[in-house]
């Protein structure tokens, strides 16, 4: 008899399949003498819509509104139902007699598997497989301790009620705000306090005045220090400070006190998934989405860091035999780790050790696996890299120095000199070393005084970094949803980036006033999860849960509708739409700025810079529109998406130079050659 595996990618499975043995290939799957491997292409399955569920909720509504179902259920995604098809196939297979989970270890890719064979009725054992690395090694001694699944029942069930509260609060909500106010306005359990802590942010920087004042600084052999005072803003004129240093001046300066310290600073924690998005935002400027991507290769493809979408910091004392195997693999790039070995790989931080702190999975550290640079992008390396660095700083001693701090007085007044001079590097890769001026006790001091003028500073904008440390603090989101939630929220034009800051845009603004401030304040999307969490180990039961976010869902969805808040639409343009004609509305994509139409029940849309061509399309015969897009020039038709490339006379294909060269001609009003293209685009132009 045979096992059946099921992975959450090709990719994976294809890797599982090959330490299995399992090396024939079939549509869809790939099979041995004992495994037969399959996969999930991510998400197969979602929870039914609305309008899958009643017939009067197919239209968006008021008075259908809030929809509560009994039971939700699950349907296929598009494109899904061929490798469904598969699946159920293979369950049913006689000669299989076991299921093996092998999606990834989490609580979303539980779900992912959990709805897979229930959709397609499995109805044999199964089994887990857990793992925290996709290594050769971390695969083999998996499959060697399967654990039975009703082990994970728990996790299915916080993945089930996660979907659930989703489906409850952000569709009733979504449609509310939408039919209200006649725009599409996106909200939900996490992503609307996520908006809002941005918000509080820019409200701080909005109401900031800035304030000038005077600081009085003495300077030393060229260093400087200023005043100490209780308040530091104190001196609001050059004359006050001028008074101030008048009083000093009466006073002859003396170092009253020297102060020598050792100072230890250990390594720092190693990674979860948030601080690395975090580390990598502030050195590199990538966004968390481009973060968990490049992570997620390391894993996936090139195997060499642990599972990614983890929440510890720290390692179970079980790692502690894999060390060597790990500074083995790292060693042939790094001298540091080279080293590490020669001592014996002792770790110094003996702290990361704790199996308390470890849930689902430990933290993000390199795997046994050589890395194979050659096949690493730019920013694949960097990211190995921070992950190797925070590794090794377990082995290494505490970063020393050696800070002194002089007390200057002139009377009773106080300033203090400091400098610092490294001891010992320790875990860091470099420092500067400042070692300042040298001061003796008692020594005398010449009053050379300075006024500075200042202006207290504004707050900055939220960049993703601190973002990401503010939804971990209020517990917005997991490690593995932060970065879509952020991404969602500049999709659905919430919010922008500007340079390395998050700013929200008018529509955001005004979702934030739309909305119950239960669902904008980070403390109820807390204990949400919190939730979650408890239902996951045990502590809750998923029913009572739901309970409560259906009575949420009500009273959200009735203070919108009973709402007298007013609401501006700030992409509505004067231009009208050819179909319908209604107001355009401009919406940014991936893809560019779009034109789409403001009444709902019209499909219009089309790219902001498309122009009307006289070219006809080959299926429905109307006009399409010209675009200009990043492979060049082409045709596209709005009602049925079929695409075209310009043709010459001869029915060649035009290259990209050719085509620059016929724009450029047309958009200079120079005639060009009378062929059927060129009077097609210098009429698209002209429109």
């Amino acid at each position: 008899m045979k096992k059946l595996i099921l992975a959450e990618k090709p990719s994976v499975a294809r890797d599982i399949a090959r330490i299995l043995k399992a090396d024939t290939q079939k549509k869809n799957y790939l099979e041995g003498k004992q495994y037969v491997v399959t996969w999930a292409l991510g998400h197969l399955l979602g929870l039914k819509m609305p309008e899958d569920l009643n017939k009067d909720w197919q239209k968006w509504q008021s008075e259908t509104l809030p929809m509560i179902p009994k039971f939700i259920g699950i349907k296929p995604l598009p494109k899904s139902r061929g490798q469904l098809a598969t699946i159920s196939q293979l369950v049913k297979r006689k000669d299989i007699d076991e299921i093996v989970i092998a999606t990834d270890a989490g609580r979303e890719g539980e779900l992912v598997a959990r709805w897979i064979l229930q959709y397609v009725r499995a109805n044999k054992k199964i089994s887990r497989l857990w793992i925290s690395s996709q290594t050769d090694k971390a695969v083999r001694d998996g499959f060697k301790n399967l654990k039975p699944a009703k082990n994970y029942d728990n996790l299915y069930e916080s993945a089930l009620a996660r979907a659930t509260a989703d489906w409850l609060i952000g569709l009733n909500v979504t449609r509310a705000l939408t039919v209200k106010y006649d725009d599409n306005l996106s909200a939900g359990r996490v992503q609307t306090p996520t908006l809002a802590l941005v918000r509080q942010q820019e409200e701080k920087i909005e109401k900031f005045i800035p304030k000038k004042y005077f600081q009085i600084n003495l300077t030393v052999d060229g260093q400087n220090a200023s005043l100490v005072q209780k308040n530091q803003f104190e001196f609001t004129s050059r004359n006050q400070a001028e008074q101030k240093i008048s009083e000093l001046q009466k006073n002859v300066g003396q170092v009253k006190k020297v102060e020598r310290k050792i100072k230890k600073q250990p390594a720092p924690t190693l990674y979860d998934l948030t601080d690395l998005q975090r580390d990598a935002n502030q050195r590199y400027g990538y966004s968390a989405k481009k973060t968990l991507g490049l992570v997620q290769r390391l894993y996936e493809v090139h195997k060499t860091v642990s599972y990614p979408r983890t929440d510890s910091k720290y390692l179970s004392n079980d790692i502690k035999a894999t060390l060597k195997e790990r500074l083995n693999a790292i060693k042939r790039s790094s001298k540091k780790a080279e080293e590490i070995l020669k001592k014996g790989a002792k770790v110094v931080k003996t702290s990361v050790f704790n199996d308390s702190k470890v849930s689902d999975h430990h933290a993000l550290i390199p795997t046994e696996q050589v890395p194979d640079f050659a096949k690493y992008t730019n920013d694949e390396q960097r990211i190995y890299n921070l992950i190797v660095n925070r590794f090794l700083g377990i082995f290494a001693e505490p970063f020393k120095q050696e800070q002194i701090t002089s007390h200057v007085y002139f009377g009773n007044e106080v300033f203090i000199f400091k400098g610092k001079k490294v001891l010992d590097l320790g875990w860091k890769q470099e420092t500067e070393d400042t070692n300042g001026i040298v001061l003796k006790e008692n020594q005398k001091i010449d009053s050379k005084f300075k006024i500075e003028e200042k202006l207290t500073i504004p707050p900055s904008p939220l960049s993703e970094a601190s973002l990401l440390m503010q939804m971990e603090k209020f517990g917005l989101g997991t490690p593995a949803t932060r970065a879509e939630i952020i991404e969602k929220l500049v999709n659905t034009q919430m919010m922008e980036r500007v340079g390395n800051g998050l700013k929200v845009t008018p529509k955001g603004k005004q979702l934030l006033n739309l909305v119950n401030p239960e669902l904008v304040s980070p403390k109820l999307t807390a204990k949400w999860e919190q939730q979650l969490e408890n239902i996951a180990l045990g502590k809750l039961k998923q029913q009572k849960f739901i309970q409560d976010i259906k009575q949420d869902t009500k009273k959200l969805v009735a203070e919108i509708k009973n709402s007298n808040q007013s609401y501006k639409d700030f992409s509505l343009t004067k231009k009208k739409c050819p179909d319908c004609d209604s107001f355009l509305k401009v919406k940014k994509t991936r893809d560019g700025e779009l034109y789409v139409c403001s009444n709902q029940s019209c499909n219009y849309r089309r790219r902001k810079d498309a122009k009307v061509s006289n070219h006809r399309c080959p299926q429905c015969h109307k006009k399409m529109l010209l675009i200009e897009g990043k492979n060049g020039v082409y045709f596209r038709c709005k009602f049925d998406g079929t695409t075209e490339k310009p043709t010459d006379k001869k029915k060649k294909k035009m290259t990209k130079k050719e085509e620059r060269r016929l724009l450029n001609k047309i958009n200079q009003d120079d005639e060009p050659q009378e062929s059927a293209l060129a009077l097609a685009l210098k009429a698209a132009l002209k429109d």
